[in-house]
């Protein structure tokens, strides 16, 4: 559904103002929780608790905030969108495809896990048909999954926006006037500057940080 339009020129639909922002993303408490409940999860659910749920929990939620991020440009229109449906990149034998996850502000993190699950599978086999991978409204790369530390991630157009996840490495960082260790993943946010200003990006990518920093909130919906 179409929530409302706004007039303007922007330019060409297959062009974009392309700028990324970075944040990091302290991985401690989302490990603990999987580490917690993955056997359980497993044994409900059926499928493994990783953490592409808690990124694209927090991303819904950071969208359903920051609508500028989920809407798109349609010639000289924006549209914005009272839905997500997150595009996610997922490596096969045959290349890259970016099958979509719909309605994830609805969903809980065992539904997006199985959701997943399900769209790796059709991937891995080659059955994804054209409509799965239509229609996204924001993408999710996760290049960590390959070892890749740090990157800037490219839109998928007509999308405006789209979250790149990177390898968690301890590193050393200042918490409360101590140097501790930490598990520790940057995060990057590539957006269309043509739609999103820098305080609409970097407030989006901060969410999605507080959210996986506080997981157990996130998964109970309960941030503030």
């Amino acid at each position: 559904a179409v929530v409302s339009t706004q007039s303007g020129h922007y330019g060409r639909e297959n062009t974009a103002a392309m700028l990324t922002t970075f944040n990091e993303i302290d991985m401690t408490n989302i490990m603990a929780l999987r580490s917690k409940f993955k056997d359980d999860f497993l044994k409900k659910h059926g499928v493994k608790l990783g953490f592409m749920s808690a990124f694209l929990k927090a991303s819904a939620t950071g969208l359903k905030e920051m609508p500028e991020v989920n809407a798109f440009i349609d010639g000289k229109e924006i549209i914005y969108r009272d839905y997500v449906d997150i595009s996610v990149a997922v490596a096969t034998p045959k290349g890259l495809v970016v099958p979509v996850l719909r309605n994830v502000e609805s969903m809980s993190f065992a539904d997006i896990e199985i959701g997943l699950n399900d769209l790796g599978k059709k991937a891995r086999e080659g059955n994804l048909a054209i409509e799965d991978m239509d229609g996204g409204t924001f993408t999710v790369s996760n290049g960590g999954v390959f070892g890749s530390m740090f990157g800037t991630p490219i839109i998928n157009l007509p999308q405006s926006a789209i979250l790149g996840m990177h390898a968690i490495q301890q590193r050393p960082v200042a918490l409360n006037g101590n140097v501790v260790i930490r598990p520790m993943m940057y995060v990057a946010l590539t957006y269309d500057h043509r739609l999103i200003d820098g305080r609409e990006a970097v407030t989006f990518l901060k969410r999605v940080k507080s959210a996986v920093d506080s997981p157990g909130a996130l998964s109970l919906d309960m941030l503030q």
